[in-house]
């Protein structure tokens, strides 16, 4: 290849390889290692790979290429794909943003409401009975009443977060943050 026709490719190369650092970088957000974030970001530049393949362009060992992989199954930024007339499994990047997005962080807000409301419901038992109990002094029974009312209150977040996860995935929020800005 001559050199003004291996420029262009240089510096295909330079682009794709500033986003791929970027966002192996960022995937901390989802809960991902450094390996499997480069890994995604490796992936979003190609249709499909191969377990081998992976390993190839990335010089991981299989084990950790699996651990990744699946991780990255979980979170569904990748998806098994299937390729007629070949027994490996392989393998594509979600590129949808969008989609990405939602996926994770109404599973993780989804997750975050209800430990949340059922701990509030749970301390809120008790501090009732912590109210009624006749043994309960005055100061008690006062700072029984603070924490509940506190844990009422926070109630308005937990209910306020399902109510964006639902607006997520019904997709009413585009009509207030609409996706081609």
């Amino acid at each position: 290849m001559s050199e003004s026709t291996e420029r262009p490719s240089l510096k295909i190369e330079d682009a794709k390889n500033k986003v791929i650092g970027a966002i192996a970088e960022t995937m901390d957000l989802y809960g991902v290692t450094p390996a499997a974030a480069n890994l995604y970001a490796t992936m979003y530049f190609e249709d499909q790979m191969t377990l081998d393949e992976m390993r190839t362009e990335l010089g991981m060992s299989k084990p950790s290429m699996s651990t990744s992989v699946r991780r990255l199954q979980e979170i569904e930024m990748v998806k098994k794909t299937f390729t007629r007339g070949s027994r490996k499994h392989t393998y594509a990047a979600e590129k949808n943003f969008f989609r990405s997005f939602m996926t994770f962080y109404c599973q993780m807000w989804e997750r975050e409401v209800k430990m949340n409301l059922k701990a509030i419901e749970e301390a809120q038992e008790d501090l009732i009975e912590v109210k009624k109990d006749s043994n309960s002094t005055t100061e008690v029974v006062a700072k029984a009443q603070k924490y509940y009312d506190q844990l009422e209150e926070s109630k308005t977040y937990y209910h306020w977060l399902d109510d964006l996860v639902v607006s997520i995935r019904s997709g009413e929020i585009f009509e207030f943050l609409p996706k081609d800005q």
